[in-house]
């Protein structure tokens, strides 16, 4: 989590909502990918974090499907994402802060628990959620003030 973090806070630099992502192989404990969010640089709704960890992965190791790989993640990810992560297959998600508003694994659509869902992966929040919570509230005072 602590590269999650340090995703999230180059992110903050850059202008984006400060969001971190490491994919990791569980076999080997190799990082895949670590990506922070690159919406507003990209210019691209879909380059979440999460997303671009697994696009970065699937292609190192030329598959589709990530069944023996976790997600560390700095904010609970949105229904988009979630998604993405039941078609990956990943096999654990640990997230940070929990997101209310934007959620769409504890919160919002709850996509893992859809019988539409093919997938769930092993769900684990609130790690470092007062250090992941406090990035973001700082950020957005930040624009706000």
């Amino acid at each position: 989590m602590a590269q999650a973090l340090a995703e999230a806070r180059a992110a903050a630099v850059r202008g984006e909502v400060p969001v971190g992502a490491v994919l990791v192989d569980s076999t080997t404990g190799d990082v895949l990918a670590q990506r922070g969010n690159h919406v507003e640089a990209d210019c691209d709704p879909t380059a979440h974090a999460e997303i671009l960890v697994l696009r970065a992965a699937c292609q190192a190791v030329g598959v589709p499907r990530l069944p023996d790989c976790d997600l560390y993640v700095t904010l609970e990810p949105c229904a988009m994402c979630a998604q993405a992560l039941a078609l990956a297959r990943i096999r654990r998600l640990y997230f940070g802060a929990y997101d209310p508003k934007g959620g769409g694994v504890e919160h919002g659509a709850r996509v893992f628990d859809q019988a539409t869902c093919h997938h769930k992966p092993e769900v684990y929040g609130g790690l470092e959620e007062t250090q992941a919570g406090a990035l973001l509230k700082a950020f957005f005072a930040a624009r706000r003030g």
